[in-house]
């Protein structure tokens, strides 16, 4: 379609706008892709375009467990990385909002190791995994920009990686692509040609959309059921509250979390903990203690346990409509997290704590009538609430004033994940 048409169209899918951004983004959003439209003909000389957009995902429930092959709850929010693309020979040429990439060709297809950690190698790594898969390929050339926050643990890598494969499945397969194949393809691309060592949940969230439940008990039949909520009419906000804390230096502190349950998984003779009957680490707990010498160990084993548990109750408890007991239990893994996970605050750095005091305000704010918990990795950056609509004032303005305006992000769960829009 030429740029008239579909900044027609646009206006004339105004409910679909609302049901991916929110009633109050339309205007905001009918805007922004105007403008992809527009520079998408200034840079490539050339109207015929088609619309994109892959969102970027939040964890609900399951804090750590996918790497010790346990189950998670996460959604896709609306947030999302946004691009007008149109076919193009030989060649994939992406222009992103602040980034410069180089165009990728089709004739070289190979992992380029100075290509790590960057644009360039998450795009040739998801055109090699769609031609490993069978699928079809072939050149575009794209204008894009994104609102996926960076360091919020939104994962904007993954639905970079969901946006090209969500472009390739309509230009070239008629969008046959299934939301699950483009995530395993997204997964590969940053495992392989990006480097990052990243599980499923990342893309799978972003890819599948909605609330998705994901069991990771055998990594190469991953389980996935997209779980029918509509959040968008429960008068709740979710927000991620930005405590602007540096993740730097954390490295070694994050590998300690997978490394101390695996070595509790080791001494039952398995290589994470999912292979460990819970009954059998309690029964046996003053044993495992002897030999690991690390209580922390044990704990960080607990959370494991307790959460990989709570998330198909979670699950449950949003398929039953039950919002109450739904943030019973967001709250409960929160505490688990902070008190056996320890991913709240760093025992390297004990006189910044953001999060707790993040959390701690939270609480004072909503308790009773929300929800609260620590987001992703821990340590630093976000913490995740559930806050109830006529309280969304009053929690903003708390979490503004102690981090600094524009600290408090407030999102909705988007029901699609990676859609051709138009």
């Amino acid at each position: 379609m030429n740029k008239t048409e579909l900044k027609a169209l646009l206006n004339q899918n105004r409910s679909r706008l609302g049901s991916l951004y929110g009633q109050t983004q339309i205007e905001r959003q009918i805007d922004r892709y105007s403008q992809l439209i527009d520079a998408y003909a200034a840079a490539f000389n050339n109207q015929d375009c088609a619309l994109f957009s892959a969102p970027g995902r939040t964890e609900v429930g399951g804090n750590h467990t996918d790497h010790q092959h346990g189950r998670v709850l996460a959604a896709s929010v609306n947030m999302d990385a946004a691009a007008a693309a149109g076919r193009r020979e030989g060649e994939v040429v992406f222009h992103s909002e602040g980034f410069a990439i180089k165009p990728v060709s089709l004739d070289d297809l190979f992992v380029h190791p100075e290509e790590k950690n960057t644009s360039e190698a998450l795009i040739r790594g998801v055109l090699a995994g769609f031609v490993q898969r069978g699928y079809k390929i072939g050149g575009f050339q794209a204008v894009s920009n994104s609102t996926v926050l960076k360091g919020s643990g939104i994962s904007s890598s993954a639905a970079f990686e969901v946006l090209i494969g969500t472009i390739l499945s309509h230009l070239y397969n008629d969008g046959q692509v299934s939301a699950q194949e483009i995530a395993k393809i997204g997964q590969y691309a940053e495992n392989v040609y990006f480097g990052k060592p990243s599980g499923l949940l990342d893309q799978m969230a972003c890819s599948v959309g909605n609330f998705v439940t994901i069991d990771f008990k055998d990594p190469q039949n991953v389980l996935v059921e997209q779980v029918d909520f509509d959040f968008n009419h429960s008068q709740i906000a979710l927000c991620l509250v930005d405590t602007r804390q540096d993740h730097a230096d954390l490295s070694d502190e994050y590998g300690l979390m997978p490394a101390e349950m695996r070595q509790v998984a080791a001494y039952f003779g398995c290589e994470v903990l999912r292979q460990v009957d819970p009954a059998d680490f309690y029964q046996h707990i003053q044993a495992v203690r002897a030999q690991v010498q690390n209580d922390r160990a044990l704990l960080r084993a607990i959370h494991f346990f307790e959460e990989d548990a709570r998330v198909p109750l979670q699950v449950q408890a949003l398929k039953d409509q039950d919002l109450s007991r739904f943030f019973e239990l967001v709250i409960e893994s929160g505490h688990s997290s902070f008190m056996y996970l320890q991913n709240v605050t760093s025992p390297s750095d004990i006189r910044h704590q953001s999060l707790a005091l993040a959390l701690a305000l939270s609480e004072k704010v909503l308790k009773g009538r929300g929800a609260w918990r620590v987001h992703g990795g821990g340590l630093a950056g976000t913490i995740q609430a559930f806050v109830p609509l006529d309280l969304l004032d009053v929690y903003q303005q708390v979490m503004d004033d102690c981090f600094g305006a524009g600290s408090c992000h407030v999102l909705s769960i988007r029901p699609e994940g990676g859609v051709r829009l138009l």
